[in-house]
């Protein structure tokens, strides 16, 4: 099997999306960043997302939903160790809705029912106008924010929890 490099240097990309253009929008978790590879190679920020940006997905709205772990693996920009304790880079997680065009990052949910959320990880669409999602969770020192997964509406209007705890949830379809 052949493979061909299209880009490098990328900071731990995840959440590929292919765009009609022939681009590749993503996230780079240890970048902090939204970033669009195009056919050509090139690439481009679309917007800066401190945190860590983990999973991403084209919303029926044009707008890319984001799962921002908050930065839970950012000790691993300190130490090169993924599970390294983030310090004061870790900025609690959230979902995000990123304007393609302008690059502007809206927080549309920081916390279900007051509870916060942990590290929001993966996300899929569905035909309704919401989206389900995960939150791999997270544990600091004795402080433990469990794993869940959840429902929220792209118009930033809903969130409730679909099932929690859940074990170490990531990665939905």
């Amino acid at each position: 099997v052949m493979f061909e490099v299209l880009a490098d240097g990328l900071a731990f990309p995840e959440g590929p999306i292919a765009m009609a253009d022939g681009s590749v929008v993503l996230v780079e978790m240890l970048g902090m960043r939204l970033t669009r590879v195009r056919p050509d190679g090139s690439v481009d920020t679309v917007a800066e997302m401190p945190g860590g940006p983990n999973g991403a997905a084209l919303a029926h709205d044009g707008r890319i939903i984001v799962c921002n772990n908050g930065g839970k693996f950012a000790g691993a920009l300190l130490t090169g160790d993924l599970h390294a304790d983030p310090g004061d880079l870790y900025i609690g997680g959230r979902i995000q809705a990123v304007d393609l065009l302008t690059g502007t990052v809206e927080d549309l949910y920081v916390d279900c029912d007051g509870n916060p959320f942990a590290a929001p990880n993966d996300l899929v669409m569905d035909a309704h106008g919401g989206f389900y999602f995960t939150d791999n969770g997270f544990t600091r020192g004795r402080s433990t924010l469990e794993s869940g997964i959840y429902y929220g509406m792209v118009d930033g209007s809903r969130v409730v929890e679909v099932e929690f705890p859940a074990f170490d949830a990531n990665g939905i379809g």
